[in-house]
């Protein structure tokens, strides 16, 4: 997969655009400070010398093939790369003995497998073994949450780096030294150029593809974002003399849909949806929205959201841009809670902070019976057995106190849950002695 590119190649000039303006050192990565940038995770990692194994979880266009490939350049590495699409067990077995024989040559392997999710679980612990004996460093590039795609013990043998879109400073950035190479600029208005980014959607590979069709016209009158939108059969924003731009319209109909103003809320989608937004983008970002600002208040806005989705998919424009609207108001009327949201980050910091701590033994399952002598599930109150459905055990590690992440409001449903939540606390503590 190829990803963002910033150096120029002159030796390569009949190459794309996107290649001969690969970067040639972590250090001219663009959009990813965090991890490239003076004090990032990997700059620290190749200054120490300690290179892990890496899985790189970010977005289509925003740069982890070049990482990987630059990264191995950095410490020395024999650089090897895959794609989990097109790769078998007999190509991971090979690749797996060429390592081997060049580790006894003395030269150690960086391997860099794009698509890793793409492998199913038994595929995945193939790389078990050579990752333990430093026969390869795996470095994995994925589009998807690893936490649900890759396996535990492959998590617990690599580092999870996020890569980052690429924010509007970092395109920008990506087009003048795309007409640096060049030797002219785009044939843009200001405007189309601010269309032409906010179309890429952080997708650096997207926006080179892109500039390279631009920049092969020549010599012609600059676009503005009508004619431009024409020329690429893309639909572009419109950005107005006030200059609001696409995460300004976005911001703004976030915020009125959570400060519960259906009318301003609908204003914002239909400048957004008249500026030339592409639907699906909003309706990401509503069904987000439903999540994050209604959440359990009302647990029906996202099904609505979601079949707000498929009917824009059946329908198509315009007519499906109506079920956006629907879904807009419904969010906007809607009782609102970030209840989940909080609970989310808390849950998160709590999980980080408590490493690997394994459940209570009575809700273990028990297969086998050395597990049954060890004490898996013995003592288990099965809660359908117990009055009311709720047996009050606890579910917590042992010797680490429950704690309280989920607080409902008293909005909406959350109303009901937190009187439920009430109840169950209270015969908890009753069957506790109190305590």
């Amino acid at each position: 997969m190829a990803d963002l590119f910033l150096s120029a190649d002159p030796a390569a000039s009949a190459a794309p655009l996107a290649e001969r303006l690969r970067p040639r050192t972590l250090a001219e990565v663009v959009g990813q400070a965090a991890l490239t940038g003076p004090d990032g995770a990997i700059t620290r990692m190749v200054a120490a010398g300690s290179l892990s194994s890496l899985i790189l979880w970010g977005p289509p266009g925003t740069g982890k093939t070049t990482v990987a490939r630059l990264l191995a350049d950095a410490v020395g590495m024999r650089f090897v790369a895959i794609s989990a699409v097109f790769a078998g067990v007999a190509d991971l077995k090979k690749l797996f003995g060429d390592a081997r024989e060049a580790a006894r040559a003395g030269q150690r392997t960086l391997l860099f497998v794009d698509e890793i999710h793409r492998f199913n679980r038994a595929q995945q612990d193939g790389f078990l073994g050579p990752m333990e004996d430093g026969t390869i460093t795996l470095v994995g590039a994925t589009t998807e949450n690893p936490s649900f795609e890759l396996n535990a013990a492959i998590l617990s043998r690599a580092r999870v780096l996020i890569v980052k879109r690429l924010d509007e400073a970092a395109l920008a950035e990506l087009l003048i030294r795309a007409e640096a190479l060049a030797g002219r600029v785009l044939p843009v208005t200001e405007d189309a150029r601010a269309a032409l980014i906010a179309s890429a959607d952080g997708d650096g590979r997207f926006l080179l593809g892109q500039a390279e069709t631009l920049l092969a016209l020549g010599d012609v009158a600059a676009m503005d974002p009508a004619a431009l939108a024409a020329f690429l059969h893309r639909r572009m924003p419109v950005y107005d003399k006030d200059r609001e731009g696409h995460y300004g319209l976005i911001s703004a109909l976030h915020k009125s849909l959570r400060g519960s103003d259906p009318d301003a809320a609908l204003y914002w989608l239909a400048r957004m949806l008249v500026a030339g937004e592409e639907p699906l983008y909003v309706l990401r970002r509503l069904v987000r929205f439903a999540s994050e600002d209604v959440g359990l208040a009302d647990s029906n806005a996202l099904r609505v959201c979601l079949d707000a989705k498929d009917a824009y998919d059946f329908l198509g424009s315009p007519e499906g841009e109506l079920a956006i609207v629907h879904a807009c108001l419904y969010l906007a009327t809607a009782p609102k809670s970030n209840a989940a949201y909080v609970a989310q980050k808390a849950a998160m910091k709590l999980a980080s902070g408590t490493g690997s701590l394994t459940p209570p033994a009575h809700i273990l399952n028990a297969p086998t019976r050395l597990m049954k002598d060890l004490g898996y599930g013995q003592g288990y109150a099965y809660d359908h057995d117990a009055p009311d459905g709720f047996s009050g055990q606890n579910y917590w590690p042992d010797g680490m106190a429950a704690a309280t992440l989920y607080t409902p409001s008293p909005r909406g449903f959350e109303a009901r849950i937190a009187e439920r939540l009430a109840e169950w606390n209270r015969r908890r503590a009753a069957l506790r002695g109190g305590a």
